[in-house]
């Protein structure tokens, strides 16, 4: 169970309280800077967003039983919203900053079918409202490249 705890609170920053998961979407920002810049067109992206979205919903599934539905103490949803948001985004910190801000705008406003995804039932509910949150930042980041492509 403690390694579901670990991953669930992604080191222990769910720990934090109120905050944490802001924290958990600013250190995989973080981490996203720091990946080689062939990263932003890779592959990889996929394979990893999958992982950490697979292990949140496994885990999330465990420490449901423990402390109880969406704890705060789980920020995993937050880094898997994150690497949605930055999918095949140019890896530069002002994009970086655009996906936080558009998805911790969208996880936490919940808007258009997001918060209904909260009741889905353990780990699949914790992920899956974040992930859609991803897919709203994405979208924005997107449309804010091809509106400065052109201008």
């Amino acid at each position: 169970m403690k390694v579901y705890k670990i991953i669930a609170s992604v080191l222990g920053i769910g720990y934090v309280g109120k905050g944490g998961g802001t924290i958990a979407a600013l250190l995989y920002c973080i981490i996203w800077l720091l990946l080689p810049v062939a990263y932003s067109d890779s592959v990889w992206q996929w394979v990893i967003a999958f992982f950490i979205i697979a292990i949140g919903i496994v885990s999330g599934n465990k420490v449901d039983e423990i402390w109880g539905k969406d704890s705060s103490k789980v920020v995993i949803d937050e880094v898997a919203g994150m690497c949605v948001a930055l999918l095949f985004v140019p890896q530069k910190i002002v994009y970086a900053f655009i996906a936080l801000v558009l998805f911790r705008f969208f996880d936490i406003v919940k808007p258009a079918g997001i918060k209904s995804l909260e009741k889905w039932p353990g780990g699949w509910g914790v992920m899956a409202d974040d992930v859609l949150a991803g897919v709203y930042a994405l979208i924005g980041i997107k449309l804010l490249l091809q509106v400065q492509y052109f201008l």
